[in-house]
């Protein structure tokens, strides 16, 4: 598939169908997040590939968008091992001496894996409103590791539909300035 037709094919799925994903499209997923580029190719993101029943009742406890999602990949980071930029930096009006790629990395991992899913026939959703102290008390994530989104996965239901509004894209000249 185009690289384009694939971006235009991926929605926010909402409705998954109990199907469980197959193994051999797990490993294709996480090739593609292994794959993805971070910060001076630190690397910093630990993905917990959550399938069973229990995992997913945890996570089910903690978000209200999981969907009742098959598969649900926990995307952290290991922020310490992320690349940070030492220079002065200017944020939000702010100066600060040092700014960390880690949520940065962690969602470029995720856009990889929900653009290998799209092409395996999956569907996906990528989730920020989730309680994160649960997901860390409930998955003993070793030290330094940190919750940044959750991915879930599966094949969409009959009646799943793209969100209203997930077609509209405004036009080039107003995201885009060419100087």
């Amino acid at each position: 598939m185009d690289f384009l037709d694939l971006a235009r094919t991926r929605w926010s799925v909402r409705d998954y169908d109990a199907r469980p994903v197959e193994q051999e499209k797990i490993d294709r997923i996480l090739e593609a997040a292994r794959l993805a580029p971070t910060g001076a190719n630190r690397q910093p993101q630990r993905l917990f590939v959550l399938k069973s029943d229990e995992a997913l009742a945890t996570v089910r406890s903690a978000t209200r968008m999981a969907f009742n999602a098959p598969l649900v990949i926990l995307v952290c980071a290991k922020v310490d091992e992320a690349w940070h930029n030492k220079r002065e930096t200017v944020m939000r009006g702010t100066t600060c001496d040092m700014y960390n790629v880690a949520e940065m990395d962690a969602s470029i991992v995720c856009d990889h894996m929900q653009l290998a899913a799209t092409e395996l026939g999956l569907g996906t959703l990528w989730v920020r409103g989730y309680d994160t102290q649960a997901l860390l008390d409930a998955f003993d994530l070793p030290e330094g590791v940190v919750p940044m989104c959750l991915l879930d996965v599966g094949y969409p239901s009959e009646t799943a539909r793209p969100a209203s509004l997930h077609f509209e894209r405004k036009p080039l000249e107003e995201t885009v300035v060419v100087m």
